[in-house]
């Protein structure tokens, strides 16, 4: 069985999840800092372009997919919605005021390094579309975020490696995309140093602690993946032989159980889809760097498929997952293996 495929109607279906939430403002998950009682303001005060989803980050990333299915079919039947959501969105009085908000001292670490990565792969996404425009009005809020990544990287001695928001290698895999689709040379320089620096020494990784209850993402994968990004391919499979020497012997055999999701309504448990679906992501990518020959490929194309088939069919049904978790598929399922696509 081959990859799946983003097909039209499989586009139409995810993009009718995200625009049913990407402007629904309650319930919601604010990550905000009051610093005085003017700072008590709703969703939409504080963030009029990404208030909607539950949360600022995961209205971000389903703006990222919405950008992903247009490019990919254009005349669909929810080309046009997701134009004029656009259009409405992305103008320059509402991303000024995303911008303003990250002015505040009290955000310096907002979303850190979670939202700063997706808000980046979306700007990446919309350099790819023919219509400019809405590359032009968000690229000053991209900006911001691009160089919050340059100073803060320098002072970040260690590595987070845990499976939720807070994985620094999934930061820096999706900034990757950013810096390549903006010609920044020195950001992709800075990008690769700061991977080697955290995690070019790594070797034999048992995955002992996956998964934990409410991961989303594999900390051993994510780090594969973003090292597979961000290294010369001959340098990348140096590392990852030494990283996971034993994945032709399907060790840690962690690594390729699909996780088990017991309680769809309780959103950290729910995380454990999102989990089955970024592994797939991670899974496909690291196959498809490996030599066609490679004994491994067809093992991690094998694990690719089983967790994507066991995450898909749960993207929508409670809102705890259906707010986010199409994103997850889009990558599973669409995301360049080689680079930014």
């Amino acid at each position: 069985m081959g990859a799946p495929i983003l097909t039209e109607e499989l586009a139409v279906r995810f993009a009718r999840i995200a625009l049913g939430h990407v402007r629904r403002e309650y319930p919601n998950k604010p990550d905000h800092v009051l610093a005085g009682p003017e700072d008590a303001r709703t969703p939409r005060a504080l963030h009029p372009v990404f208030y909607g989803s539950y949360d600022w980050h995961s209205c971000v990333h389903s703006y990222w997919m919405l950008a992903r299915l247009l490019r990919r079919h254009p005349k669909s039947e929810a080309a046009d919605d997701i134009r004029a959501l656009f259009d409405e969105q992305f103008v320059a009085e509402k991303v000024a005021a995303e911008c303003a908000y990250l002015a505040a001292p009290t955000a310096r670490g907002f979303k850190r390094p979670y939202g700063w990565g997706w808000l980046l792969k979306l700007a990446a996404e919309l350099s790819a579309l023919d219509e400019r425009r809405w590359r032009q009005r968000i690229a000053p809020l991209a900006e911001i975020f691009a160089q919050r990544f340059r100073d803060f990287l320098p002072l970040a001695t260690y590595p987070v490696r845990v499976g939720t928001h807070f994985n620094t290698a999934f930061g820096l895999r999706m900034a990757a995309d950013y810096a390549t689709a903006t010609d920044d040379d020195a950001l992709s320089f800075l990008l690769r140093e700061t991977a080697l620096r955290w995690y070019g020494l790594d070797e034999d990784c048992p995955a002992w602690g996956e998964p934990s209850g409410d991961d989303f993402q594999s900390s051993a994968l994510i780090e594969a993946e973003c090292m597979r990004r961000l290294l010369a391919p001959d340098a990348f499979l140096s590392w990852f032989d030494r990283f996971l020497p034993r994945l032709a012997q399907h060790e840690p055999a962690t690594l390729f159980r699909p996780a088990t999701v017991t309680d769809r309504t309780d959103g950290k448990i729910a995380h454990l889809d999102g989990l089955n679906l970024s592994r797939a992501w991670c899974w496909r990518a690291l196959a498809e760097a490996l030599p066609e020959a490679d004994a491994r490929r067809p093992i991690l194309q094998d694990a690719a498929r089983r967790h994507l088939d066991v995450g898909l069919p749960h993207i929508a049904g409670d809102y705890m997952g259906e707010h986010w978790l199409a994103s997850f598929a889009v990558l599973a399922i669409d995301d360049n293996g080689r680079g930014f696509g």
